[in-house]
């Protein structure tokens, strides 16, 4: 079980690698979009030299942004000229009937795929059958559907046990606490978290109390005892007061 960093702001990434738990990191267009407006390529090779400073040579997942196969395979080429040294350069890229062709191409290039945008059991098995290393589950828009993500996952995670494919399952689209914890159980290899939930899921009411209570409980047990003068045993004693 592995926890990837769903963003591409490099304070939220220096943040989980600064506490080593951290396995790889997930971008995407919408969420490159929410930084602040700047060269795309430049961004990536930032993000790609944040992870060296800290000898933390993690997967890295980078998206196409385009939904036609020519330019798709077009940018296939520019990422592995632009980020082609990142040896754990892996590229994003849609499920589709397609995209499989862009998959392959990727795979024959020597390349790494993450497969993404995966609601179906059908379209992971087609993803992986296609040679994409990771496949990428979206469990919050797979229950939008009305569908139990769940299962999904199990079903896909016991099809790969069984057929030996080494295909991993990155489950996405994570919109609460609790989907991370069902999606580990489900089955996923990865999730892939946004940053608001790390403080979260190291956080617990009863933990906090029960420290300041450690704490306080030394503190009371260290504390200088109070001087009280004893009382007079004698009448002299007394009068010289």
């Amino acid at each position: 079980m592995k926890l990837f960093v769903d963003s591409a702001n490099l304070y939220e990434i220096e943040e989980a690698l600064k506490r080593g738990f951290a396995s790889g990191i997930t971008t995407n267009p919408s969420i490159l979009s929410k930084e602040q407006r700047r060269d795309f390529t430049m961004h990536i090779r930032d993000i790609i030299e944040l992870l060296r400073r800290y000898d933390a040579p993690l997967p890295l997942s980078v998206e196409l942004f385009t939904t036609d196969p020519a330019d798709m395979t077009r940018q296939v080429e520019q990422f592995l000229s632009d980020f082609g040294d990142y040896d754990n350069l892996y590229i994003k890229v849609p499920i589709g009937w397609p995209e499989l062709q862009v998959i392959h191409e990727i795979r024959r290039l020597g390349g790494r795929v993450n497969c993404t945008c995966c609601m179906s059991f059908n379209q992971a098995i087609m993803a992986a059958s296609a040679g994409a290393n990771y496949v990428s589950l979206f469990w919050g828009r797979i229950r939008d559907t009305g569908y139990d993500a769940a299962s999904v996952v199990r079903q896909v995670k016991e099809t790969f046990r069984q057929t030996g494919c080494s295909t991993e399952i990155i489950v996405g689209s994570i919109r609460q606490m609790i989907d991370v914890s069902e999606a580990i159980q489900a089955g996923a290899d990865i999730v892939t978290v946004p940053p608001k939930f790390f403080p979260e899921m190291c956080a617990h009411p009863k933990t906090t109390e029960a420290v300041a209570q450690f704490i306080r409980d030394f503190q009371e047990w260290t504390a200088e005892p109070a001087v009280v003068a004893a009382p007079p045993s004698t009448v002299s004693e007394l009068l010289r007061r």
